[in-house]
């Protein structure tokens, strides 16, 4: 037994997959299966069950895990420690961004902070807010900054900035000379939709939660899986849509489209800096979190959340 191994039987518990978790450690999926059977072979007993379509662990395996979690746990601290100690910042940083921040403030940030650590290396994985969460609970990502908050406790979320929404129209559209537009006008007008997993979406439902409607009160026409396809849809007239003045700021700009406020919704939301509340980051992701926050602060026109 050796923590490699243990690294790997965790993997496979938390992705419930021998091959989502050779995929993650990059080797193959009989590679997987040996390491596993080596250590069912050192323990004596079954670990993970092979009856079902997943990988779920035994009562054993369950054991093996939470102390395999700690083992790894203090591996990854004393690495840091010993990386702090000596001054050091390299290596390679896999990062995640809900598709707001992934798209339109991270990139930025990333090519700043790679001009300014040389000898790192930093792979952005953009996805809806779930997804992201996802691969932070498994391991795939050491952070990223997401849309939407979480009930998970095994995560820890820290506010980092305020994003304004709008409802955002054609700019032949007949509200666009208005600034401003009633609700129950907009319930009527074809809406284009994010995907369920957004965080943008949830940020709507909670909006409109607060005045007494739901999300399915919209005249939804046509769902979306990014901000992008929203927007050229909105420039084709296919409807309207309530989107971040991030994603939409060069066409507000450019004159192509037309953002208004709805009368009596609040529309602001946070983006969060997420991470797993168990797992030590190490000195490359503490470096990347603190020049994370300062560019923030320095770089973009939001209101830096206090605190």
């Amino acid at each position: 037994m050796d923590l490699w191994q243990l690294n790997i039987f965790c993997k496979v518990i938390e992705l419930r997959s021998f091959s989502k978790a050779g995929e993650t450690v990059h080797l193959s999926q009989p590679t997987i299966s040996s390491h596993i059977k080596d250590l069912e072979n050192h323990f004596g007993c079954r670990l993970i069950d092979r009856l079902t379509r997943e990988a779920v662990p035994t009562k054993a395996g369950e054991l093996l895990y939470e102390y395999a979690c700690k083992l790894i746990a203090l591996r990854d601290e004393t690495e840091t420690a010993l990386s702090q100690f000596q001054g050091i910042i390299k290596g390679h940083l896999v990062v995640g961004g809900s598709t707001i921040p992934g798209g339109y403030i991270l990139p930025r940030i990333v090519g700043n902070f790679i001009k300014n650590y040389p000898e790192v290396s930093i792979s952005l994985i953009i996805g809806d807010t779930e997804k992201i969460i996802g691969d932070i609970l498994t391991g795939v990502l050491a952070l990223g900054v997401v849309g939407a908050k979480t009930g998970y406790k095994n995560l820890f979320q820290e506010k980092l900035i305020d994003d304004e929404m709008c409802l955002v129209v054609p700019i032949d559209h007949p509200w666009a000379e208005n600034n401003h537009i009633n609700l129950k006008k907009l319930l009527k007008e074809p809406f284009i939709s994010r995907e369920s997993g957004s965080g943008t979406l949830k940020s709507i439902q909670r909006s409109l939660d607060k005045k007494g409607c739901k999300i399915e009160d919209l005249n939804i026409i046509l769902e979306m899986g990014s901000t992008e396809a929203v927007i050229q849809g909105i420039k084709s007239n296919v409807g309207v849509s309530i989107l971040s003045t991030l994603a939409v700021l060069e066409a507000l700009q450019a004159g192509t489209l037309k953002a208004l406020s709805i009368d009596g919704l609040q529309l602001k939301r946070s983006f969060y800096l997420t991470k797993h509340k168990y797992r030590s980051l190490s000195p490359l992701s503490q470096a990347f979190i603190e020049f994370l926050k300062k560019e923030l602060t320095n770089s973009f026109p939001l209101e830096r959340a206090a605190g």
